[in-house]
This record gives structure tokens, sequence and C-alpha cells, in this order.
């Protein structure tokens, strides 16, 4: 049977991780795709991500699963570790979810894979291309990042806000590529490292500070700034530290989850809709998730603004639950004083008694599959 989408066309703004799955998501449906993206050939570069099940279930669904098992590494897990390098806690996923499938993998690798497999459908790619003023189109997708275009056309002007922490993001040569996810937790700051394999690692590091005036990813720093504020941490991070040679650095803005998603012509998805602070690993997933559901949602349904509805309506509150999810995990890692020994010392007791817990406060985000 033909889906609505068959030989409707639809334009794209925006050629990351979420507009390119939506554009394979809609192609592969029989929509004939055009991608707008500003950058060149180089436009995801220094960063690595965390795909977890929920989002994965959709890659499999795009027939992508050998080529993003080539590309990626396997997460078993995440260590909650105080700055010395103590355990505190461990999400076990090779234990709890030992079918599911946890990956690691530098963004330009997945963005690369999207891209050949959408092209591969039919999709149309125009790198270089500066977007001034919205397209006239019958259907138009702002994957669009933070500053959307799309979103403030449905949406009007919005202030977001500064969170009082900034990143650190950055790549090292690295040989243990042990699947694990470590984070050192300490006083008004916290490390995050995992293999993305290839040799390579990747450190995010977040610290509280007073002001911040660029809301941009890609402002680079002198990696001697990065190792001063963590200084203190124990376990491997100094060793991490001493390799770091070029680090991007960055603040941490809130955004509130969009009021309107779409008007019946134009919709977003990803960082458009919903900006997350990456403490739950959840940005570049979510995105994933809303594109499967936004081209499942028009294929199924030919009334075109009732369909782009029900795409608002099915991934909306979800959203909204992984960001608060997210924010929360920012305060929790960066306790200090009483707080932190108590809140240690009892993540450490359940760690012991009751392991499963800690893994099934967030079952809710790994086990939701966007496809069924």
């Amino acid at each position: 049977m033909t889906g609505a989408l068959q030989g409707q066309q639809a334009t794209i703004i925006g050629g990351g991780i979420g507009g390119l799955t939506a554009a394979l998501a809609l192609a592969r449906r029989g929509a004939r795709v055009t991608v707008l993206e500003r950058a060149g050939a180089r436009r995801e570069v220094g960063a690595g991500i965390q795909v977890s099940p929920n989002a994965g279930r959709v890659l499999e669904a795009l027939g992508l699963t050998a080529a993003f098992q080539a590309a990626s590494h396997p997460s078993h897990g995440v260590e909650l570790r105080d700055r010395r390098g103590a355990l505190v806690l461990h999400l076990d996923f090779a234990r709890w979810r030992p079918q599911a499938s946890f990956r690691t993998i530098h963004r330009a690798r997945l963005v690369e894979l999207l891209d050949t497999a959408a092209r591969d459908h039919g999709v149309e790619i125009r790198l270089n291309t500066h977007v001034d003023s919205l397209p006239e189109a019958a259907l138009l997708i702002g994957a669009d990042g933070l500053h959307s275009r799309v979103r403030r056309a449905l949406n009007g002007t919005e202030t977001p806000f500064f969170t009082g922490q900034t990143a650190w993001r950055a790549i090292i040569p690295d040989n243990d590529q042990q699947p694990m996810t470590r984070v050192f937790m300490g006083n008004g700051r916290h490390l995050v490292s995992y293999p993305l394999g290839f040799g390579q690692r990747n450190l995010v590091a977040v610290l509280e500070r007073d002001n911040w005036t660029e809301e941009h990813w890609s402002q680079t720093d002198d990696p001697a700034n990065l190792r001063r504020a963590f200084a203190g941490f124990g376990g491997p991070v100094q060793g991490w530290l001493d390799r770091v040679t070029e680090t991007g650095l960055w603040g941490l803005f809130r955004h509130q989850v969009a009021a309107r998603w779409q008007d019946g012509r134009m919709a977003i998805l990803g960082d458009a809709a919903h900006p997350t602070l990456p403490f739950l690993a959840q940005g570049a997933c979510m995105a994933i998730e809303d594109a499967w559901t936004l081209a499942a949602c028009l294929d199924a349904d030919p009334d075109q603004p009732r369909a782009l509805s029900r795409y608002q309506q099915l991934r909306q509150p979800r959203c909204i639950r992984i960001v608060a999810a997210a924010t929360a995990n920012a305060r929790n890692y960066h306790l200090s004083g009483p707080k932190r020994v108590a809140a240690h010392a009892a993540l450490r007791l359940a760690n012991r008694l009751v392991p499963r817990t800690a893994f099934e406060r967030f079952a809710w985000v790994y086990d939701h599959d966007p496809t069924a």
C-alpha cells in the first residue's frame, strides 16, 4: 500500500544528524527531499555522542545497522565516580539490557553514514547554502538547531538563559577502549569520558562559572585552562587531560521546549524544538526519534496539518520529560559539601544492595521504541 508521502516534496533546513535522519526517513517512504545545509563538507567535527537503543531502533529500521555498527563502538554501562576516582554508582547496560544496543560514535562518522544513505535514496543535499528567508515549500522542516529560523517563525523571538555552566569538548588519542562511560563528579564541575573506537576518546568537562556571553560551542580555548580546572581529579583523568591538544568551549544555555512545533506547513525537530543540556546523552537521540515519528505521521495521514499535529502530540511530552531529567542530572553531578557526601553515600548503598534500581530509573528512556 502506497503511503501519503509517495511523490511529495519536502525541504529540510539543516543537514546535521536530525535533518539527515528525517531526509532518509522521508525518502524511504517515497518523498522527494531537498536538504539545505549552510556548512561545507566538514560540517560535524570535534565531538562524540552516545546512541542508546531508543535511537538505535530507528537506525535499524532505516537499514543502517551494519554501517552504524562498523562506525561506532559498544557501550556496556555508565560509572559515576567521585573526583578521586572512587566508584559511586554503576549503570550496567550489559547486565540489565543484554540484548539492547548502546553505542558511542564520532559525530562526523554518523553524519557521513546518514549522508551516504540519504543520497543513495535520492535526497538532494545542497551544502554551503545559506537560508536568509524561509522557502515557500509545501512541507518545510526546520532541523536548524539552537538558533532555528523555523522555530522563530512558529514561536516568535525567545530569550534563553545562561545556566551558570560552561563546557569543554575534546577528542584525544587513547588505546584504552574499554566500553564504559565514566563520569567524574566534583564540587561545581564534572567530567565525562567514553571511547569512540578507532583509537579515540571523547571528553566533555563542565564547570560552573558566573558569567558568559556567547552561546556557541565551537569557540576554542587553551587546554591549560581545562587542565587547571580539573587539576585535583584522580583516576585516569590527568592522563587524559595531558593528551588534549585542542579544545572547544561553550556556554550552556537553557531553552524552553517549544510551545508550537508546527503550523500545518512547517515543523521543527531536534534542537530546534527541544534543546537539552548534555547530561543525559539524549540530544542526538531525541532528534533521531523525532525524525522517524515525523515521517511516520506524514506517511500515515494524507491530511498534512493533522499529521503534523499528531507528530507534536506524540513527541512533545516525552521531550519535555527528557529535558527535565537532563537538567536534574546537571544539579546532581555538581553537589558540594554535606549534600554531596550524603548523596554519594546513598548511591553507593543502593549500588551495593539494589544495583538494578539505578538502571530502572532511566529505563523509560532506553526502552522506548519509536518505530513500534
